[in-house]
């Protein structure tokens, strides 16, 4: 089996390195000094399960590669519609896109039978671009539960949880799945098959859209916001407004809101990729995380009032540190840059209608 992982970052170089471990054929795909380590020692993985190292091929130019059966996206979402130069070499006509991303995926619709299906989310697939780049039925959904960090230029460390779940958008049990499942699984992760991964997407998305901006705008880590009685409360209405759009959507999310509440409580002092990247001075990742379900409580017609506040203040905050263009010149006289789940309970439901944050 051949994969290729595009954006060799925490991440995606861990799901390499765990492949590579496993006999699987893996190319990673990065730049700068990253490149330079991957090249020069390969990948090295901490962790408290037990540490090891390997060498997988590392490259920039995807057409070294060539076309490989799995392409392994460790981009942030934003980057997707500018990723056809690193994906397209990589493709034959039978590749799946396994996308390692927090937030409402670009195939949310597809294969999804009901009012809203082949719909696009403009949040996340303005204008098609991104569907353009990666066709959706090539997707196959992928949820991650795993902690990573870069120590270093090709030094990862693994915190927490080993699963990633994944799923074919229509909900069939696909060899294509069952191959990549086997191979993760072999490489020391969990990687089961679900039947609905939009379950699982709901799941992780009640921590990241609360958690992520609010840390943003606080700084504040995960137990400092759940131990505020009163962020606490803010974080548990965006949670039930999230699930009650799902639930509009047809979705059910098999875990309770405090569940979730404690288990990001557990976490600790943990901060989120938001504000990781914010403290790094990189783009947000907010609007597959927030904005699009933003887009989608207008979808199904859901007030929402507490996300629709939460994403003006994040939108406000993204616009503030977005690159500027120059101001125009006067001119002169003739010259003028996203743990894993609680086993899970009957289904919650509100009366109207797990590690949160890993990938992260």
């Amino acid at each position: 089996m051949r994969v290729a992982v595009v954006g060799a970052g925490a991440i995606g170089a861990y799901m390499g390195a765990c492949l590579q471990r496993a006999g699987a054929d893996v190319s990673l795909i990065a730049r700068g000094d990253n490149l330079a380590a991957l090249r020069s020692r390969g990948v090295e993985v901490l962790s408290p399960r037990g540490g090891f190292q390997v060498a997988p091929h590392a490259t920039d130019d995807p057409a070294e590669i060539g076309p490989v059966d799995h392409v392994i996206l460790g981009l942030k979402a934003y980057s997707y519609a500018s990723s056809g130069p690193l994906v397209h070499p990589l493709l034959k006509e039978d590749t799946t896109v396994i996308a390692a991303q927090n937030g409402i995926p670009w195939w949310y619709f597809h294969g999804l039978r009901g009012p809203h299906e082949g719909h696009r989310i403009e949040t996340v697939d303005p204008g098609g671009a991104v569907s353009r780049v990666l066709p959706p039925h090539r997707a196959i959904g992928c949820v991650v539960y795993a902690a990573t960090e870069l120590d270093a230029p090709g030094v990862v460390r693994h915190r927490e949880g080993t699963r990633f779940s994944i799923g074919e958008p229509d909900g069939s049990d696909s060899a294509r799945c069952r191959e990549f499942s086997d191979a993760m699984i072999a490489g020391g992760l969990k990687c089961p098959v679900e039947d609905d991964i939009r379950r699982d997407v709901w799941i992780k998305l009640m921590g990241n859209v609360a958690f992520n901006p609010i840390s943003a705008l606080t700084g504040a880590t995960l137990a400092g916001m759940c131990r505020h009685p009163g962020v606490r409360e803010l974080v548990a209405a965006l949670m039930r407004e999230t699930l009650q759009i799902a639930a509009a959507l047809g979705c059910h999310p098999d875990i309770a809101v405090e569940r979730r509440l404690a288990g990001a409580e557990r976490t600790g002092e943990h901060k989120t990729s938001t504000l990781q990247d914010l403290e790094r001075g990189k783009p947000l990742e907010l609007a597959a995380m927030l904005t699009a379900v933003v887009e989608l409580a207008d979808l199904v017609g859901a007030d929402a009032p507490t996300l629709r506040t939460v994403n003006a203040l994040g939108d406000l905050l993204g616009q503030r540190l977005a690159p500027r263009e120059p101001a125009p010149r006067e001119p002169a006289p003739r010259e003028p840059a996203p743990r894993e789940p609680a086993p899970r309970e009957p289904a919650v439901r509100e009366p109207a209608g797990a590690g949160p944050n890993s990938r992260e």
